[in-house]
C-alpha cells in the first residue's frame, strides 16, 4: 500500500484445499490472502502486482555484486523435532546464499499443494516460514501457489529462491582452497537426517534427537570478519559432510585429510547410526557450516564463531593437504585411513 498501511485480507472458510483454490477464482484468492499474503505482508511487499519491485540497497551501487539461488523442498514428515518443510525452505535457501559470501536480502516462495491438505497446516508452514525469514533477517517479498489432484503430491512441496548482495572484494569459493587449510565446522553432524527418520515412525526407535535446522548468514558473516581471507565454504545438507568435501576437493585440485577423533558426533548420533548401519558422514544436515580457512586465521575463525549461537561448538577437523586431487581421506581412530568417497545412490530415504 503506498500509504504504508497494513490492507484487509479474505478469510478462507475452507478447513481442506479442494481443485476450486487452485482455479483463479474468489476461493483461491481467500485461500492466498489468508495463508501467504497476510502472513508475509511487509513494508517491502508494495502494491502486490505480478511482481516484486525492491530498490538497490547501497551494496549492490557500491560494486556488489547479486547472487541468486533457487531450491525445492520435499519431506516427510513436514513437521518434525526442530522443525518443518517451512523452515527447511527458508534456512535451505538463506543458508545457499550466505556460504558464498552474500548478505541474503529477499526470498520468493511457491507452494504445490495436493488437493486435501488441511488449510491449517499451510497455516502452520506459512507462519514458519514468516518467523524463521525474521529470524533470518530476509524478506519474503513474492510467491505463487498451485493446487493438484489428490495423489498427483505429496501434501506440499515449496519452493523458494533468494538473492543476496556480495559485497565488493569479497571473493568466496572452491578455486580458492589452498594446501595447508584448516577444515572447520560449527556444530555436531548428522542431526537432521536422523531426525527425520526416527519421526517417520518406521524404524520404531525411541529418540530425543532434533533436526539442526538453522540460517547460517549470521555465523558466516562473524568467520568472515574475523578470518578475511577465508577460502570457501558449503551447508552439508542431503549427502551430509562427504558430499560437500568431495565436491570442494573436486572442485578445488586438492586432497581434503579428516580426523576422525576430532568429528563432532554426539553419542545419540552415533548410536543411532550403529543400530542403523549408517555412516554419520553421510546424514543430511540443515545448520551445519564447513570452512576451509588459512591456518594462521584459523584460530580467529574459531573464537569467532563460537560467541554466536549457531557456531558455539565449532571445530577443526581437518587439513587440505599434497596429494592425489580430488580425494577426501579420514585418519581413523586406530591409526589407519579411508577413502571417504560420495554415495552413490542415497544412504536414507530423501529428507529435504
Amino acid at each position: 500500500m503506498k500509504d504504508g498501511t497494513r490492507p484487509t485480507f479474505h478469510r478462507t472458510k475452507a478447513t481442506r484445499v479442494t481443485l476450486a483454490h487452485g482455479g483463479g477464482g474468489k476461493a483461491m484468492r481467500d485461500l492466498v490472502e489468508d495463508v501467504f499474503i497476510s502472513t508475509f505482508y511487509n513494508a517491502q511487499t508494495g502494491a502486490m502486482e505480478d511482481q516484486a519491485r525492491l530498490m538497490p540497497p547501497p551494496e549492490l551501487l557500491d560494486g556488489g555484486r547479486l547472487a541468486f539461488t533457487t531450491d525445492g523442498f520435499v519431506v516427510d514428515p513436514l513437521s518434525f523435532p526442530g522443525g518443518d518443510i517451512g523452515k527447511l525452505a527458508v534456512y535451505g535457501t538463506v543458508n545457499d546464499l550466505a556460504v558464498g559470501g552474500a548478505v541474503p536480502k529477499w526470498l520468493s516462495a511457491s507452494f504445490i499443494i495436493e488437493e486435501g491438505c488441511d488449510v491449517d497446516i499451510l497455516r502452520g508452514v506459512a507462519a514458519s516460514m514468516r518467523d524463521a525469514a525474521d529470524r533470518a533477517g530476509v524478506a519474503i517479498v513474492t510467491g505463487d501457489t498451485k493446487v493438484v489432484a489428490k495423489g498427483a503430491a505429496d501434501k506440499l512441496f515449496v519452493t523458494t529462491s533468494g538473492i543476496g548482495i556480495i559485497p565488493r572484494g569479497r571473493d568466496i569459493g572452491a578455486h580458492r582452497v589452498r594446501p595447508d587449510d584448516v577444515v572447520i565446522v560449527n556444530g555436531f553432524l548428522g542431526h537432521h537426517g536422523a531426525a527425520i527418520l526416527a519421526a517417520r515412525g518406521d524404524l520404531a526407535l525411541e529418540t530425543d534427537i532434533v533436526s539442526d535446522c538453522a540460517p547460517l548468514n549470521g555465523l558466516m558473516e562473524a568467520a568472515l570478519t574475523a578470518a578475511p581471507n577465508l577460502r570457501a565454504a558449503r551447508d552439508a545438507t542431503r549427502g551430509g559432510l562427504a558430499a560437500a568435501l568431495n565436491e570442494i576437493a573436486a572442485s578445488s585440485g586438492t586432497r581434503i585429510v579428516l580426523d576422525e577423533t576430532a568429528l563432532p558426533l554426539r553419542p545419540e548420533i552415533r548410536g543411532f547410526c550403529e543400530i542403523l548401519g549408517f555412516d554419520p558422514l553421510y546424514l543430511a544436515n540443515e545448520g551445519t557450516l564447513v570452512l576451509f580457512v588459512p591456518p594462521e586465521e584459523a584460530d580467529a575463525a574459531l573464537s569467532a564463531m563460537r560467541a554466536v549461537p549457531e557456531g558455539k561448538d565449532a571445530v577443526a577437523i581437518g587439513k587440505v593437504s599434497q596429494g592425489p586431487a580430488g580425494r577426501v581421506e579420514m585418519r581413523t581412530l586406530f591409526g589407519g585411513s579411508r577413502i571417504v568417497d560420495m554415495l552413490v545412490g542415497e544412504q536414507l530415504p530423501r529428507i529435504c
